[in-house]
């Protein structure tokens, strides 16, 4: 037998543990792999289901409360930093905020299965203040469902494996290399992917001094006034409720949903607090392919415009919109 499967054997639950308590933790080491490896060998009876399970489960919970405690504190910061984390940063904020919204703390039971989901959920939970007694029952389900998917799947190929032995061979014998191949074949997709995102990004964004200058024409009459939108969920008001001059709050769907009534004879730029300026980029990429090509994101988002000391106002609900009226009573009605 192969050292490092005897070794893996020897400290199997330890090993399982650490690996998942560090994946949990936000460090991007794919833990898959290793949950379908640990099934597999369940089946030589040489580990067991059930002690496996228990260390998948012990490591998510200490890592999830972690993050939970750390999301009660430090709310929409500690989220935006967990989602730097995770190689999903385009997506995470979004997802996670969607789906709280839609599910509450149901999100929990499928939120492993979503890159981008799992390790900014917890403190997600924290910040909208969901009890932690409610937050450890539905996360241990989610926990459980999602470790067993992936230990059990394995467990029913170590069974095929026993009946053919050519394969447990292949196995026992290059089932190391194959893990770590897997490994870092994923890890190498996710940061190719956010680099690629992050390089449209710098192609296609505008800077706060190009918006404030453009702004500034506007205001002399030299150009027309650009149509601002702040994109950021709810949560993100918590604490800096203010928004930029003259700017709207419509979230990404309905802005998406309602493209057509957009400014076609201005400039429509986006803004979020998302890390990268992830939501305001995705969403202006796919507001030009629906056809509104002059929409650009704001390149530092809320953040950058605030901490260039640029003017930010109070939000008024009832300020009309002269720019796209048909547009607000669209979103408002929906």
């Amino acid at each position: 037998m192969p050292i490092a499967v005897a070794f893996f054997e020897h400290y199997a639950y330890s090993i399982l543990f650490l690996w998942v308590l560090v994946e949990q933790l936000g460090i991007p080491v794919p833990s898959v792999p290793l949950l379908v490896a640990a099934g597999t060998l369940t089946a030589t009876h040489r580990i067991h289901a059930v002690p496996v399970m228990a260390s998948i489960l012990l490591a998510c919970l200490i890592s999830d409360s972690l993050w939970y405690f750390l999301g009660v504190r430090y709310g929409s910061r500690v989220v935006k930093l967990v989602c730097r984390m995770s190689l999903e940063a385009s997506t995470c904020v979004k997802k996670t905020e969607g789906s709280f919204n839609r599910h509450g703390a149901t999100t929990l039971l499928f939120a492993k299965f979503i890159p981008g989901l799992s390790t900014v959920a917890p403190p997600i939970a924290g910040q909208t203040g969901m009890p932690f007694v409610r937050f450890v029952a539905y996360d241990l389900m989610g926990s459980a469902i999602w470790a067993a998917a992936y230990v059990f799947g394995g467990r029913f190929i170590g069974d095929f494996a026993e009946r053919h032995t050519m394969l447990i061979h292949l196995l026992t014998r290059f089932g190391v290399l194959l893990f770590v191949l897997v490994v870092l074949g994923f890890v190498a997709r996710r940061i190719w992917s956010q680099r690629q995102f992050l390089r449209d990004l710098q192609n296609s964004a505008i800077t706060v001094t190009e918006l404030k200058n453009l702004m500034n024409m506007a205001e002399a009459g030299d150009a027309k006034q650009p149509f601002i939108v702040d994109l950021r969920h709810p949560l993100d008001y918590l604490p800096d409720p203010r928004v930029l001059p003259g700017a709207l709050r419509i979230s990404p769907t309905e802005l998406e949903k309602h493209c057509h009534l957009l400014p076609r004879d201005t400039d429509v730029v986006l803004y979020c607090t998302c890390p990268n300026d992830e939501t305001s980029a995705t969403l202006a990429k796919r507001l030009q392919r629906l056809g509104v090509h002059r929409v650009r994101p704001l390149r530092g988002g809320f953040e950058g415009w605030r901490d260039a000391d640029l003017p930010l106002v109070p939000y008024d609900e009832q300020k009309p919109r002269e720019a796209a009226p048909e547009l607000i009573e669209a979103t408002v009605a929906a």
